[in-house]
């Protein structure tokens, strides 16, 4: 025997978006690979940068396809045997298509994934040399410590605050989850030197502070305690040397405290994601 490990006979399936059916242009955005005969042997796996499909149409609602992965995967894990086609169909929208399933030796489920991803999905090195930066940047990672915590899919995204707030309201809450009388949120904003709308957006989020926290206490019947997440200044190169830079950080994070609002940077997500995992049980 030469020692290598013995792959499984797995099956997957490519889903592609397709924002024009007439013009048949697509994107691969994510990949089902599954073990025939095991049940609840499903991995899914969508990408985590969608550069690539706003390139192709530039109204993408990026945040729907993620919310899609979500219901996927959750709906793969309560099906029985032979309903992988169903639950596929009921949940793949208009917009998303799904390839024929082709055969696959996988040294393991999750590994085959990452490969597959690799071949079919994941941008070419020279479009992963232009690296995600500000809002987008601090949103990967907080989506990723939390998946890694094994939280993600039991959290709610992209919660619009017209919910609490009143109809017309366009902030949408990234993340956030209810453990008991509590209801936490989390957004990801971005304090980048030079890019006004990160200010803008730190002003927003705190002018609208107040408004949800009173909905959520409304509407729920809980407290809130709503996070923004940053970067560090030292990542920003916010320091004594760069006094502008400084004063801009510091304006955008007093300005977020001053309404209630709980500042993290991304250095603080491992410790904020095991905390979602002990109190969702997970």
């Amino acid at each position: 025997m030469n020692g290598l490990p013995q792959r499984r006979a797995c099956q997957f399936r490519l889903l592609r978006y397709v924002p024009d059916a007439v013009r048949s242009e697509y994107v691969h955005i994510g990949v089902i690979l599954e073990e025939p005969g095991a049940p609840g042997r499903t991995e899914v796996r969508f990408t985590r940068d969608w550069r690539r499909v706003r390139c192709l149409d530039a109204d993408a609602d990026t945040a729907l396809l993620e919310g899609m992965e979500s219901e996927l995967r959750r709906r793969l894990q309560e099906e029985t045997a032979g309903g992988l086609m169903r639950v596929l169909e009921e949940s793949l929208s208009l917009g998303v298509q799904m390839t024929e399933a082709k055969a696959y030796l996988a040294e393991s489920l999750p590994a085959g994934v990452e490969e597959l991803m690799k071949l079919y999905v994941e941008p070419p090195a020279r479009e992963r040399a232009a690296r995600l930066s500000g809002r987008a940047a601090i949103h990967a990672r907080m989506r990723s410590e939390f998946e890694h915590a094994g939280v993600w899919d039991l959290m709610r995204k992209r919660i619009a605050a017209a919910e609490y707030t009143r109809p017309g309201d366009p902030l949408r809450i990234d993340a956030g989850y209810r453990p008991n009388g509590i209801v936490r949120m989390f957004h990801a904003v971005s304090l980048e030197p030079g890019v006004a709308s990160g200010v803008e957006n730190a002003k927003v989020l705190a002018f609208s502070a107040a408004a949800l926290r009173a909905g959520v206490e409304r509407v729920e019947k809980a407290e809130l305690e709503l996070t923004a997440v940053v970067e560090s200044a030292a990542r920003l190169g916010a320091s004594d040397e760069e006094p502008e830079r400084l004063q801009t950080y510091r304006f955008g994070v007093e300005t977020m405290e001053e309404n209630r609002i709980r500042v993290l940077t991304t250095t603080d997500l491992g410790r904020v994601a095991e905390t979602a995992r002990r109190e969702l049980r997970v």
